[in-house]
């Protein structure tokens, strides 16, 4: 049988975690902190606000049940596979809350239904909607016993994510022997799966990442596998250092334990549920909630965060809710091609999205420095990211233009000129305006060109209530991409159109700055 850790958010850095089968490292040794372990107290049983539909073991299949139905709480003992989270919750103390989980189908009739939490009764705005005790969160600091350590390992070359993948590596080997397995087994229902039923597309197949095709998404997952990659290889610095901190705990080495593939799912699973708290030590900073991501959904127009709070962990809403609607939180600023490769989702209405133009000036001008020097005293790099945001596509154009007019100045008395007026460099002539404007338009033209479908064509796709989710949410991403650039462009045409004579031919520019 096969499984999957899934956990929640990342560094900003959800999604399909695909499973791996515990057979293959059944015979690992136990890894339990004792802390934990000692902490699991008996409290006087309450009915839940949370309760957990039967799964397997791991994410093995299972028939989806009727939509937005609410899981059932029965009354079955402890030892029941499907009410291991709500028993175990119970035990820990988590106190009194307002919400529910709910379910709805998943795309493919061969997973289980996707969870997610929701009102358990109407709430208004400032309700705190449940407060989950530090007990039941998982940081660095609770895994490893020791702040400093803690702080150490990820400003090293080891990151929280995979100090944090590690550990429930481990945990999820004890099988019910964790004190964790209640909350590994419903993540694993989750198969990292966000509330759009995706996954990151750093677990897509080759064929998958075309749908990416145009995008510099695409690039970017490949980046970030690679970057994983990395950290697996400084995997056993955990197991030396942390070594130290359990001796009663002698486990095997990262790397002759898991396999890449093994700690690549389990990355990206922490990654698209972790949880970024504000105003806490490092080794407090990133955190697994019950109750967060990926059950709790994210959004990019909302204001209500997950917020530590003294012995907690709550959420307050900014809205208010019917009972049975789904909670969702805030998940800070991030531009949709962030959303995709860390959750698996893209907002459409996120008034955060944007992408970049990259320009540079000609390291082989003679005038390299003095343009340099110019730009840098405009706020301006020697190579600059302009970003765009969505809607203020005119507006990011108007602030490339002085920079590649900078770049196209060849006479040095003009460039003197520029660096006596302590400005940027406004309109020059027609032919180099035209130059400047003409460059700016082939760019975004060029990167339109490079999608293999066009904005009427994504329409048409998204319409197709049959096309498989990743498809889809790739196609939601670029074809919110083709609209920046093609309001770029638009924009770019507009000033050509205002040339005073739009028949001048563009004036050569042997440096001309490069844009990417």
């Amino acid at each position: 049988m096969e499984g999957v850790i899934t956990c929640f958010h990342p560094k900003c850095v959800s999604l399909p975690i695909r499973s791996f089968p515990l057979s293959r490292v059944s015979s690992l040794p136990r890894w339990r902190n004792s802390n934990l372990a000692s902490s699991s107290r008996s409290v006087p049983q309450r009915t839940l606000c949370v309760s957990a539909s039967s799964s397997d073991t791991l994410v093995a299949g299972g028939s989806p049940k009727e939509d937005e139905r609410q899981s059932k709480v029965s009354s079955k003992k402890e030892g029941d596979d499907s009410e291991d989270l709500k028993f175990w919750m119970d035990k820990k103390g988590l106190p009194p809350c307002k919400v529910v989980l709910k379910e709805r189908p998943a795309h493919d009739q061969k997973h289980k239904p996707i969870h997610y939490v929701a009102a358990s009764e109407d709430l208004q705005k400032g309700d705190v909607a449940f407060s989950v005790p530090n007990s039941l969160v998982v940081t660095l600091e609770r895994v490893l016993g020791n702040e400093t350590i803690a702080e150490l390992l990820t400003t090293n070359k080891l990151s929280e994510l995979a100090c944090l993948a590690l550990y429930l590596m481990y945990e999820k080997k004890q099988g019910k022997k964790s004190v964790w397995y209640p909350y590994i087994r419903e993540l694993d229902r989750q198969r990292g799966r966000g509330q759009l039923d995706v996954e990151s597309p750093l677990l897509w197949s080759e064929a998958e990442l075309e749908y990416l095709t145009g995008s510099p998404t695409k690039a970017e997952v490949l980046e970030r596998a690679e970057g994983i990659k990395r950290e697996y290889k400084e995997l056993d610095t955990v197991w030396f250092m942390a070594g130290s901190l359990f001796q009663q705990y002698p486990y095997d080495i990262p790397t002759e334990a898991f396999t890449f593939e093994i700690f690549k799912q389990a990355f990206v699973a922490i990654q698209s549920c972790v949880v970024h708290l504000q105003n806490v030590s490092l080794a407090r900073r990133f955190a697994l909630v019950p109750l967060g991501p990926p059950l709790l959904a994210y959004c990019s127009n909302c204001k209500a965060m997950l917020t530590a709070v003294d012995g907690a962990v709550e959420l307050v809403v900014d809205r208010p809710y019917k009972a049975g609607d789904p909670i969702v939180a805030w998940c800070g600023p991030q531009p949709n091609a962030k959303l995709l490769l860390n959750y698996g989702f893209v907002d459409e209405d996120n008034p955060y999205d944007r992408i970049i133009v990259e320009a540079a000036l000609s390291t082989d001008d003679p005038q390299y420095q003095d343009k340099r020097m110019v730009a840098q005293r405009n706020g301006k790099l020697s190579q600059q990211v302009f970003q765009v945001r969505v809607g203020k596509e005119k507006e990011a154009v108007q602030d490339m233009l002085p920079y590649l007019r900078l770049g196209y100045m060849s006479d040095p008395a003009e460039m003197q000129s520029v660096i006596s007026s302590q400005g940027p460099v406004c309109p020059m002539s027609p032919c180099m305006e035209r130059a400047v404007l003409d460059q700016l338009a082939d760019y975004f033209m060029r990167r339109l060109s490079g999608y293999p479908t066009t904005l009427k064509e994504d329409d048409a796709l998204l319409a197709d209530p049959s096309l498989n989710p990743r498809k889809r949410v790739a196609t939601r991403l670029v074809r919110l991409e083709k609209k920046m650039l093609a309001a770029c462009l638009m924009a770019t045409v507009d000033l050509l159109n205002e040339l005073p004579d739009t028949t001048v031919s563009p004036c050569p520019a042997p440096f001309a700055p490069s844009l990417k």
